[in-house]
């Protein structure tokens, strides 16, 4: 179903992430008059996907998900594009602000998957509306009519741009020509590399992010923070501080002691100045051994193997992982008596709307949430953290603040991958695996923390103790399959980590796929082959063997690795080749990866969402995570949070996309399981080691 908006100009929507009854049922009796491909709906268009044609010629989606690199909004143009015959140049794809119905969640890897078939609608919908203008006002039959570069062609030699066209466009109910979506071979746009649309603003800084804001004259504000994990103030003698120069306010919030100052420097050097007295957190007395101990002890026992079967087994460790956004969270928020603005970039923007409201007693309907594009995420700004605290601060300090968290606020005190504990146990009988089990624990978030500015969706860290294992052996045909989680309750502020579960699950099981094929006698590519379900799971090993040149002569120290992952309706497999001379030193030198993910909208922007799984994998098999000392994160920086750097990055990549005309799948977190297992195999066999810690620098 597509909606005709009342509006001037020509303005479309389709429901997105609802059925679309409201405006259905608003409209009834319109449809019934107009037919059900156009109704006229005058009501709200929250709930919607909404295109409008303005009479400057652009063409505008406003979308309700957030940009964070991913390249979501280039996507969706290019979709646009497609159906409207548009100059993608022409196209512009701002972020909706938080609404109060709908669907504005990003993640899970859904975003291009969920808009594929809505997007593509409205623009058909559109340009059959253009043409059909273009038609009444030239009195020559629609179907006569060709578009192309945001114009619609006569046959006579006459051309309107979409802007001219867009009043007559908005009046149209019954457009003379399909409104189909292109078949897959008409496809233009699709499917073809490009550029992202908004490169040039990101690398001439014309982009804005939220610590470029303005908004509202906030002043620039930062928190002091505790020592450990949870900790609690005692006292704190402001006096100095508050006596320094720029500064405009000191308050107290849960977290810590708030600084607004007139520049950064003056609200760190202020913060600095504070003297604060602090409790310790509840985890005072934990550090990792301890942490390492009771998830060993909460792992779920295995089944009993079959008879007569050998076994593989293994136990796998993977420590707390930071997501560490190259932007810092920064949120502005101007709170007053009856009604409260924030700006912040949110993959969840509706839920911080409710609890940032709650927080502040105002009901949501005064509270509005701008979402700007983010720089970078991997799954951290599903939670709002920062912009709870801002809307706190605001309301405390009685006028606009910009709070950012240094990077070690959020490295210490923000969300984190939770550690995890595996079990696995492969029983294997004349040449081939007839029982699989995977059991594992991981650190739940505690009721009992009480962080209370840690907002976000908790449901999307893991699934709860004793829930089955969202990714498992089912890959393979490897006879019963078993397992089960269990979890250690810890008051440590967790988050949703790219490709969350799957991170450590998969890659635990393609390392014990690795070792079962070894004690088998075979090959590891060979034996996949041979025990993979899919055929396109075993379509993108068989690209990566042959591209990569697996089985090639390697130099001692030096080998090669692979591992294959299925999820979000898509596949991928990485081929590794890893320099371990130099054990304590690996360097990961070439890596090729392959994917399926149906049809890849923008090839060139899913190349780039495998290049950044790979240094994913790269970077937490073998140097970045989190140590827990006396409860408190010892890193702080990238000094001491390892994540690769470019000199740690392979000196050759490739990726390799495999052509399929299905409906678009997931693919910004399908590529780290694989990565990750790939790097951590590669290893293992350049060095003739079983690797059981994660990352291997702890």
């Amino acid at each position: 179903m597509v909606y005709s908006l009342a509006a001037t100009t020509l303005t479309v929507a389709a429901p997105l992430g609802c059925d679309g009854s409201t405006a259905e049922g608003a409209e009834e009796a319109a449809a019934g008059a107009r037919g059900a491909s156009d109704v006229l709906v005058t009501g709200t268009d929250e709930e919607m996907l909404v295109l409008e044609v303005t009479p400057a010629n652009r063409v505008v989606v406003r979308l309700p998900r957030v940009e964070v690199g991913q390249g979501v909004t280039t996507a969706v143009a290019m979709m646009i594009a497609e159906e409207l015959d548009a100059r993608l140049a022409d196209v512009d794809i701002p972020l909706a602000d938080a609404r109060s119905k709908g669907n504005q969640f990003t993640g899970g890897s859904n975003s291009v998957s969920s808009l594929y078939g809505p997007a593509r609608h409205l623009a058909a919908t559109a340009r059959a509306k253009l043409v059909t203008a273009a038609a009444r006002q030239w009195h020559v039959p629609a179907r006569t009519l060709r578009t192309r570069d945001t114009m619609v062609f006569g046959p006579d030699g006459r051309t309107a741009t979409f802007g001219s066209l867009t009043r007559a466009a908005a009046r149209i109910t019954r457009p003379a020509v399909s409104t189909d979506p292109k078949p897959a071979s008409k496809h233009r746009v699709i499917g073809r590399p490009a550029t992202r649309i908004d490169a040039r603003d990101i690398v001439t800084g014309k982009a804005k992010y939220t610590g470029d804001l303005t908004a509202a004259g906030a002043k620039p504000t930062v928190v002091a923070r505790p020592p450990t994990i949870g900790g609690k103030i005692v006292s704190v003698d402001s006096q100095a501080a508050r006596a320094m120069p720029g500064v405009h306010a000191v308050v107290r919030i849960d977290g810590g002691v708030a600084v607004v100052a007139e520049t950064f420097h003056h609200a760190f050097q202020a913060r600095d100045a504070l003297r604060i007295k602090w409790a310790p957190g509840p985890l005072a007395n934990l550090s990792d051994t301890e942490i390492r101990s009771r998830l060993r002890a909460a792992v779920p026992k295995l089944e009993t193997p079959p008879r007569g079967s050998a076994q593989t087994e293994a136990e796998f460790e993977f420590a707390f992982v930071s997501h560490a956004p190259m932007e810092v969270l920064t949120a502005v928020a101007d709170v007053r008596a009856a009604r409260a603005e924030i700006w912040f970039s949110s993959q969840t923007p509706q839920s911080a709307r409710e609890d940032i409201a709650a927080r502040i007693g105002l009901p949501a309907s005064k509270v509005r949430v701008h979402v700007l594009r983010g720089g970078g995420s991997f799954g951290r700004r599903l939670n709002y953290d920062a912009a709870i605290e801002a809307a706190l601060i605001s309301k405390q300090a009685r006028r606009p603040v910009k709070l950012m968290w240094s990077r070690a606020d959020d490295i210490r005190h923000g969300r984190m991958r939770p550690a995890t504990h595996h079990r696995i146990r492969a029983s294997h009988a004349q040449g081939r695996v007839v029982a699989f089990a995977h059991a594992t624990a991981s650190v739940n978030e505690s009721s009992e923390q009480g962080l209370s500015t840690q907002g976000g969706v908790r449901s999307a860290v893991r699934a709860p103790a004793g829930a089955p294992l969202p990714s498992d052996s089912g890959l393979y045909n490897f006879g019963r399959l078993s397992g089960d989680s269990g979890s250690v309750d810890l008051a440590i502020p967790l988050g949703a980590w790219r490709s969350v579960d799957s991170g450590t699950v998969r890659t635990a099981e393609e390392i014990v796929v690795d070792e079962v094929a070894r004690s088998l006698g075979k090959d590891p590519v060979a034996f996949r082959r041979t025990t993979l379900r899919s055929k396109a799971v075993k379509a993108v090993l068989d690209k990566v063997a042959k591209a990569g040149d697996w089985g090639r002569t390697m130099p001692r120290g030096h080998a090669q690795g692979v591992a294959v992952h299925e999820e979000y309706g898509s596949c991928v497999a990485c081929l590794v080749e890893i320099d371990a001379a130099d054990p304590k030193n690996p360097r990961v030198t070439k890596v090729v990866m392959a994917a399926d993910v149906g049809t890849a909208v923008n090839p060139r922007g899913l190349q780039a969402q495998l290049m950044g799984t790979a240094v994913d994998g790269i970077s937490t098999i073998l140097r970045a995570g989190l140590h827990i000392d006396k409860g408190a994160v010892r890193e702080s920086s990238f000094a001491d949070f390892h994540y690769a750097r470019q000199r740690h990055a392979p000196q050759h990549f490739e990726a390799h996309i495999m052509p399929s005309r299905r409906d678009p799948g997931g693919a910004g977190e399908l590529g780290v399981p694989a990565a990750a297992g790939a790097v951590a195999n590669a290893y293992a066999r350049a060095t003739g080691t079983k690797p059981r810690r994660f990352p291997l620098d702890f």
